[in-house]
């Protein structure tokens, strides 16, 4: 934009948008692809907020091929109308001036997500173009911005955010692209993320935002949520609706068999603050205002020890937590001792005393809390800091609780009956631990202080700089050993498929000799009693088979760490080797030495051979297909898998093992009838090419 196009009627607008765009990081958290993922959540939360406020049952995401996204509503639409202050229409006051919007006062939302007034203006500022269409009384309305300046576009084609731009100079106005009907209302916005702003490798990642999708989906029944992606060479979609609520996330969530039904934990509670009103003249009036809170739990806990926790404030996640989540752990830990402490008798809990890990051994619980214009800590609403919420969610989960223990109900009585008994054995176990150094859960197959005969370890102690590579097979194993760096790299090879630990006991996976070894090796203990401080090992690489049956291998370990070993996961200690599937061999004409050429899939071989073809080189055939690393010397391996300045590692992340546990789950648990309607709904799409025969 040249200078002569610079209005000076939005000299305010875009000073205020331009402290967006030179501190972007602290409205969005940063510039990669989770603060592009969150500007995407700012634009899907107003529409959402609308269905939580009871307008509109339907949210449509569309991923285009040009890296833009848009996002449908059938929810009121902006208004269009002026305001009255500005001037300004409603479309262009929120998208272009920071802290405005509908949900600073109380007549427009009684608790809603998006709540300093900035989430679409930044997306706006940050936008090389926004394109907005409002349905409302009667017609579709429309303006386009550029960098959070109103105008127009001149495109040739479809739209283009490198299109020509003319900003408006004397006054803005709202297009009218056409009619519709009077009861038709809603919003679509399609913005193109701005490269000046965003790194270079920012993206939209489409497993976050279904993961999204259907969490919100769970929290508002009734709301469906439809995600295209038109990225790729074949348009996806999927759509999210759960009419069970909390109740059903719960049982989504929980990693374990039951010892309680899913209860739910409702009341509300009121409080009053203080808090700065605009008046009818413009001033800000500090006015005491009586605010409600209402509280929603689902719960249940389970035979396992892992906890499962999230909590929501008006459908905002808050993954660090906040008064809400003290108030409920205060309030379940506090009701509980008192149960134990009345029932000492028949638990001989002794004279212990219950802690939280105790409590929360085996829990899984979906928390929502839902208040007007709740204090969050940063725009990011990680946090709820609003400090009365707190005591009203904690009253609330005693009285329901004490509720529940007061049942007649048979069923009621035996649930609480085995909660408690399940509870008293964490305290018991973890004293036990304490007192013997030790957990009793790994006591038996732990007891044998020296590591196993078959660990190839390395020479250096320096914990930061060793690894330990996790070797499928002894073929494998000895080309290793010749590959590694001795100094640095210690090698434990397995015995093929070790157990899957997600059905097995704690008892039976420490019995198991291949998940001994390993636990035994790492020397931080298992569970509960995990201690990262004491890890041998820096990092735990997996170097399994490229093929179907390393791929299983390198699954079963990944659910052996994430139940057992998590905090290996959440440290970023945990890798997975990428040997090569393909050893091309160029020829070159003359005395020049030939030149080897590795690639790890098939679309990277074609791409290769392509390129070869193209250049006129020639190429050894047949192309050597590696099916397992007993199959490369030890030279190639090193140059290609152990070696840290050629090799590639796959970081593994706690999502990447909770995936493998379900993966587990439905493949390989208790539940006949989902692996049945996998295998069946799967069968169209296998491809035969990639199963060994």
């Amino acid at each position: 934009m040249s200078s002569s196009d610079y209005s000076a009627r939005h000299l305010s607008v875009l000073e205020g948008l331009e402290a967006v765009r030179k501190r972007p990081g602290m409205y969005i958290g940063s510039t990669d692809s989770r603060g592009l993922m969150h500007c995407l959540w700012e634009i899907i939360d107003n529409s959402v907020d609308e269905a939580l406020a009871g307008h509109g049952d339907e949210i449509t995401i569309i991923l285009h091929p040009d890296n833009s996204v848009e996002v449908r509503d059938r929810a009121r639409g902006i208004p269009v109308d002026a305001e009255p202050k500005t001037g300004l229409s409603g479309v262009e006051v929120v998208l272009t001036k920071l802290h405005a919007g509908g949900k600073f006062g109380t007549a427009s939302y009684a608790s809603s997500g998006g709540l300093h007034g900035v989430g679409a203006s930044v997306v706006n500022a940050l936008s090389s173009r926004l394109d907005v269409e409002v349905d409302r009384d009667g017609k579709t309305w429309a303006m386009s911005f550029h960098r959070g300046e109103p105008g127009v576009f001149t495109d040739t084609g479809g739209p283009d955010p490198e299109a020509p731009f003319h900003p408006f100079e004397k006054g803005s106005e709202l297009r009218v692209l056409g009619k519709v009907a009077k009861k038709t209302t809603g919003t679509r916005i399609r913005y193109w993320a701005d490269p000046q702003v965003f790194t270079k490798g920012a993206h939209f990642v489409t497993e976050e935002l279904e993961m999204r999708a259907r969490q919100t989906a769970f929290l508002i029944p009734g709301l469906s949520i439809h995600i295209t992606d038109k990225r790729g060479d074949e348009e996806t979609s999927s759509t999210f609706r759960y009419d069970g609520g909390i109740g059903e996330y719960v049982d989504f969530l929980a990693p374990d068999t039951a010892i309680t039904d899913t209860w739910r934990l409702t009341g509300t509670g009121t409080f009053t603050e203080t808090v700065p009103v605009l008046s009818p003249g413009g001033a800000m009036v500090a006015t005491e205002l009586e605010r409600e809170c209402q509280v929603d739990i689902a719960l249940r806990w389970g035979t396992g020890y892992d906890t499962v926790v999230r909590s929501f404030v008006n459908i905002i996640a808050t993954p660090k937590g906040g008064t809400h989540q003290s108030g409920f752990d205060a309030g379940i830990l506090k009701f509980l001792r008192k149960q134990v402490e009345a029932n000492s008798r028949r638990l001989k809990a002794g004279t212990g005393k219950l802690e939280k890990d105790d409590v929360f051994a085996g829990l899984t619980a979906v928390l929502t809390v839902r208040l007007p214009e709740p204090q969050f800590e940063g725009q990011t609403k990680e946090v709820l800091g609003t400090p009365a919420v707190r005591s009203i969610v904690a009253n609330t989960v005693a009285d329901a609780m004490k509720a529940r223990f007061a049942s007649t109900k048979r069923d009621d009585k035996a649930q609480s009956a085995l909660l408690l008994d399940k509870i008293v054995a964490e305290m018991k176990s973890r004293i036990s631990a304490r007192a013997h150094k030790e957990t009793q859960r790994r006591k038996n197959a732990l007891e044998n202080s020296s590591l196993p005969a078959k660990l190839v370890d390395c020479r250096s102690s320096d914990v930061k700089n060793s690894e330990l590579f996790i070797v499928e097979g002894d073929s494998a194993l000895g080309t290793a050993k010749h590959a590694r760096d001795s100094e640095h790299q210690a090698l434990l090879p397995i015995r093929g498929k070790i157990l899957n630990v997600q059905k097995a006991s704690v008892s039976d996976m420490l019995q198991n000799a291949e998940c001994a070894s390993i636990i035994q090796v790492i020397g931080s203990g298992s569970g509960r009693s995990f201690d990262l401080s004491a890890a041998r090992y820096g990092k735990v690489i997996i170097m399994s088979d490229a093929d179907v049956d390393g791929a299983h291998i390198r699954t079963l370990l990944l659910t052996l760490f994430f139940r057992y070993m998590r905090p290996m996961i959440e440290d970023g200690r945990v890798f997975a080797a990428v040997p090569p599937l393909h050893r091309v061999v160029v020829m070159n004409p003359g005395s020049k030495p030939n030149e080897t050429v590795y690639t790890y899939s098939e679309a990277e071989l074609q791409g290769v051979l392509a390129g070869l073809k193209k250049k006129g080189k020639r190429y050894q055939d047949p192309i050597q297909r590696y099916k397992g690393l007993g199959e490369m010397d030890a030279d190639q391996l090193a140059l290609t898998t152990m070696d840290r300045r050629h090799r590639n590692l796959r970081r593994v992340n706690v999502r990447d093992a909770e995936n493998a546990g379900r993966v587990f789950e439905l493949l390989m648990g208790n539940e006949v009838a989902p692996r049945k309607e996998f295998i069946i709904e799967g069968s169209d799409t296998l491809s035969r090419e990639r199963i060994d025969v």
